[in-house]
């Protein structure tokens, strides 16, 4: 490793951890979204990582949605809260198991004010419900469709069912971004050479109606942004 990587890692795991003790001490939902956004902010200026917001006009500000993105790159998160803040976006994460247990982002994840898809579990009634207790309270719900990061060269990997579920359930219009820059490649750029004034562009597409049953959602998202 060389002494930048290991210099971003030690602070990568002290800011993860810390605001994880912080996030663990509220129970407030607002402020749990300000601590993730704080987070976010200050992890991305030390990558030099800044987000650029395309289509910002096509939403309501302060709309409820179920936010789908595509998903590259473990800074994904951190990308969409950036791009979302000043358009009044905030609710909580839809994070997997292995999140709460990882050594690294586990505190932070158990803590951030996210909800756990346990996807070994034979009941999902639980999870179904704490989404809908979430959403009866004004919170949108952010959620990668494809399950977990594509690592593959397709632009996109197969969606999830549960997303389109989700929104169905909850009567949540669903906001589709595509983070066209392949963040994991910025983000190796900034870890291995210290690059300075990297950039992530993020669109935003057309709302998709959560009554739409003219194609899946993975078709709808394409459709979005020209995916082929």
């Amino acid at each position: 490793m060389t002494l930048n990587q290991i210099k971003i890692a030690f602070y990568a795991l002290f800011l993860t951890n810390k605001y994880g003790f912080e996030l663990r001490r509220t129970p407030d939902v607002n402020e749990k979204s300000r601590l993730r956004l704080e987070y976010a902010e200050k992890l991305m200026s030390r990558l030099h990582i800044s987000v650029e917001v395309e289509g910002a006009e096509k939403l309501i500000k302060g709309g409820q949605y179920l936010v789908v993105s595509n998903h590259r790159s473990i800074i994904d998160p951190l990308v969409i809260e950036i791009a979302l803040q000043h358009l009044g976006v905030h609710g909580l994460w839809i994070a997997k198991k292995e999140l709460y247990n990882s050594f690294f982002f586990g505190m932070f994840t158990r803590n951030a004010g996210t909800i756990l898809l346990d996807r070994d579990s034979k009941q999902m009634s639980s999870f179904f419900k704490e989404i809908k207790t979430n959403v009866a309270d004004g919170n949108s719900i952010f959620v990668f469709p494809e399950g977990t990061r594509n690592k593959t060269d397709s632009v996109l990997a197969e969606f999830k069912e549960g997303s389109q579920i989700i929104a169905i359930k909850n009567r949540l219009p669903i906001l589709p971004v595509f983070i066209k820059t392949n963040a994991n490649q910025i983000l190796m750029e900034s870890i291995k050479n210290d690059t300075r004034d990297l950039k992530i562009v993020i669109e935003i597409g057309d709302l998709i109606d959560y009554k739409d049953r003219s194609s899946t959602l993975e078709e709808l998202y394409k459709l979005r942004f020209n995916i082929v």
